[in-house]
């Protein structure tokens, strides 16, 4: 086990025990090839590995990868060699070793287009071959049909030129550019390993957890969306090829349940749950651990216009521009210290938030909001009147964020209708379906952006938000297209020089703010500290799961 996995505090490691978790919410994803959420990236940990992944430690190196499935990070260049890790099984029966060709397939699924990945991007632009594959996958899909076996035929019978298995347990990476964050994206949840039982289902689709298979310290013995999950030990895990999972815990069990924090607080003060679920609930006596404090902000919340449905007037900079004036984001601010969450929250102008690559301090603007300005600017372009779908969640501190926003832009003479959605897996699978943008189903909204890592990041604030879209799952909701805005976004993932790349990527968020494609409201420090039950010891917070603790390092007290 390296250094770091356990605080100063925690005491003696214990093995055995349940963890229980309770809240609202259900995962989007169980495949990792399309899941997106945080809290469901904490349970996708546990079953699957990465070549490379981050260490649970409340030091600085939280933030860089170390080799996971990988034997080593490889040296610099366009050809990246890596070999594997012996010893890490899948829990087939009977066990079977992890390959490189499970590699090579886990990131093909990403292409998937019938549920899609919002991170499709980072590999598109960064793989050689990969925009290709992509290409002819969604056109083979188009032609044939997405089953399984439409799915499957494509990603086995068409290869990746910049992905090579060598053996079984070797493989080479060749990037379009040179890539100085290629291991942070390797990092990600979304670059797992697949084995063949998964070509029996479309990536995303029906089914998955009749497959699902583990080469992570547990497997999943219980999975009903949105309601129930039960993990247990993976019995051919090998705690001598993984040196990042201690696994004191013996398994893992998710109550989902739609009630507020108050019930969510109950459960787990009482013994009854450990930790919440789906929605943070915030403990007032834990002590954050200093990393926390510096490791970078989140976009939270931030506005998106339907610039796919049937409001031309949304398309017209000018006009977004207007509606922007009207919003107060010193009044979400207030929202936010009244409730108390434990987060550092200021006014956010650019898109970029500060600790992350790119951020440069806001030109200087008052915080308030003008409604009778923007009213005006709206009537000296024939907008008498504007019509507006508010989508939004009906969970904290979401619903009265909407409801602070909406009241301005209703004062600045827009018909507001919201449209409430329960909970964070059904809202945000509207706004990555391009279907429901056509159709009108909303017209602006207010979700959230967290940097998919910190650290090296310059493109994650940017490329997945604004890039132009690939299909479903994208993160760009509004459907925003500029093929300038693309060519700044290749420059920027070609500059070898980081000062240099860091000014590209400012560049690009003014060029978006400045068209008021979205409009930045706040910049939140997500240090939350989670409310866990008196046995939890060792939580220790994974900055690249949005703060979550990490199930796999800590422990039960008796």
């Amino acid at each position: 086990m390296i250094d770091g996995l356990v605080l100063p505090d925690a005491g003696v490691p214990r093995r055995g025990g349940v963890l229980r978790y309770f809240g609202p919410g259900g995962m989007d994803h169980i495949d990792p090839a399309c899941a997106s959420y945080a809290f469901s990236h904490q349970i996708l940990r546990l079953f699957t590995r990465q070549l490379f992944t981050y260490p649970t430690t409340a030091g600085d190196d939280a933030l860089t990868p170390v080799p996971d499935l990988a034997v080593a990070v490889p040296g610099p260049g366009l050809v990246r060699r890596v070999e594997l890790r012996p010893g890490v099984y899948w829990d087939t029966d009977p066990p079977r070793e992890v390959t490189a060709a499970d590699v090579v397939r886990g990131l093909k699924r990403l292409a998937c287009p019938v549920t899609g990945t919002g991170a499709l991007g980072y590999f598109t632009s960064t793989v050689r071959g990969m925009a290709e594959f992509a290409d002819g996958y969604r056109a083979a899909i188009e032609r044939d049909g997405a089953t399984p076996s439409t799915a499957a035929a494509y990603q086995n019978s068409h290869e990746v030129s910049g992905l090579r298995v060598l053996d079984e347990r070797r493989l080479e990476i060749e990037l379009v550019r040179p890539a100085n964050d290629i291991v942070n994206i390797l990092a990600t949840l979304y670059a797992s390993p697949a084995p063949v039982e998964y070509d029996a289902v479309v990536p995303g689709g029906p089914g998955f957890a009749d497959v699902v298979r583990s080469c992570g310290p547990y497997r999943l013995t219980g999975y009903r969306h949105g309601e129930h999950l039960a993990m247990r030990r993976h019995p051919a895990w090998n705690p001598a090829a993984d040196p990042l999972r201690a696994a004191w815990i013996d398994g893992i069990e998710v109550r989902m349940a739609r009630v507020g924090d108050d019930v969510v607080r109950a459960e787990v003060e009482s013994g009854r749950a450990d930790l919440s679920w789906g929605a943070p609930v915030i403990s007032h006596d834990r002590v954050s651990p200093d990393i926390d404090r510096h490791v970078g902000y989140a976009l939270n919340p931030y506005l998106v216009f339907n610039l796919r449905g049937p409001r031309p007037e949304l398309r017209d900079p000018a006009v977004r521009r207007a509606l922007a004036v009207a919003v107060d984001r010193s009044a979400l601010v207030g929202v936010l210290d009244r409730m108390d969450l434990g987060t550092v929250t200021e006014t956010a102008y650019g898109v970029i938030p500060p600790g992350n690559v790119g951020h440069r301090p806001a030109r200087a603007t008052a915080g308030q909001g003008d409604p009778d300005r923007a009213r005006a600017l709206l009537k000296a372009l024939g907008h008498n009147g504007i019509r507006l779908r508010v989508l939004y969640r009906m969970e904290t501190p979401h619903d009265d964020l909407a409801h602070s926003y909406a009241g301005d832009l209703r004062a600045a003479g827009a018909e507001v209708e919201m449209i409430r959605i329960e909970h964070a897996d059904e809202y945000y699978r509207i706004l990555q379906d391009p279907a429901r943008s056509l159709a009108g189903d909303w017209d602006v909204t207010a979700p959230s952006w967290t940097p998919d890592w910190f650290g090296n990041n310059g493109r994650t604030c940017v490329q997945p938000l604004f890039e132009s879209p690939s299909g479903a799952g994208s993160c760009n909701y509004g459907g925003y297209s500029d093929p300038a805005v693309d060519k700044m976004i290749a420059e920027a993932l070609s500059e070898p020089d980081p000062a240099r790349s860091g000014e590209l990527w400012h560049a690009v968020d003014r060029t978006v703010c400045d068209a008021a494609v979205v409009v930045p409201l706040l910049v939140c420090e997500p240090t939350i500290l989670h409310v866990t039950s008196p046995r939890v010891r060792n939580a220790i917070p994974m900055p690249h799961v949005d703060r979550w603790y990490d199930a796999a390092n800590l422990w039960l007290a008796g």
